[in-house]
């Protein structure tokens, strides 16, 4: 065997060897921010719950406020991949539903599933993002970020004649942020005690006298 088609025999085992270590350190990193918070959470501990060397904990993520966010894209999105929410076939199952009760029954099954799976680690940065600058830009990116995707499923209820009368793409963006919003769902479910399906009967109510009456 020759030296190039060794190479080319081992890659894929080496790309699979890094995924799982960058799985691992994910995997641990989640569970030490849930246990202990951001601040008390160290790379050297996040690399030794995973099973590998600190040098290989900082080749793969650099720093931990870079592994914050790739535990909470995994969250977000239930894999490491780097399709972003706006091209998940969910998502866009939302968006092209003909029927608009149909369209926010939808959203509110998938935004219940995504917000238990984020629960933990959204506490953790809700929870430090007044002390901590890190935690403090990523939870304005994840308000940004989910504004716009709420916007795009008022537009396309605009788009159907759906909306109400007296509401713009704006307002209505505004409202389904408010009610879908991380932090009302902390209020609700993780300190007022709702279950996950209360929630999201709440919210489909809710949300269908607010934006088509």
């Amino acid at each position: 065997m020759t030296e190039e088609v060794k190479r080319r025999y081992h890659a894929p085992q080496r790309a699979e060897q890094a995924t799982a270590r960058r799985a691992s350190l994910v995997d641990a990193a989640a569970k030490l921010f849930a246990e202990h918070g951001y601040a008390a959470t160290t790379m050297p501990a996040i690399a030794d719950r995973a099973g590998v060397s600190l040098r290989t904990a900082h080749a793969a993520f650099g720093t931990k406020s870079r592994l914050l966010r790739a535990v909470w894209d995994r969250a977000l999105k239930g894999d490491l991949g780097e399709e972003p929410m706006a091209d998940r076939p969910w998502y866009l199952e939302v968006l092209e539903q003909p029927d608009p009760h149909r369209q926010l029954e939808l959203v509110a099954r998938h935004s219940r599933i995504v917000k238990e799976r984020i629960g933990p680690i959204l506490k953790v940065i809700r929870g430090g993002a007044e002390t901590e600058p890190d935690l403090a830009e990523l939870w304005e990116l994840i308000q940004s970020d989910f504004r716009t995707n709420q916007k795009a499923i008022v537009e396309s209820l605009a788009a159907k004649g759906a909306l109400r009368d007296s509401l713009d793409v704006e307002r209505g963006a505004d409202i389904l942020w408010t009610l879908n919003n991380p932090d009302v769902w902390l209020l609700l479910v993780d300190r007022r005690g709702w279950s996950p399906a209360q929630w999201e009967a709440w919210f489909l109510d809710a949300a269908g006298n607010q934006l088509i009456g």
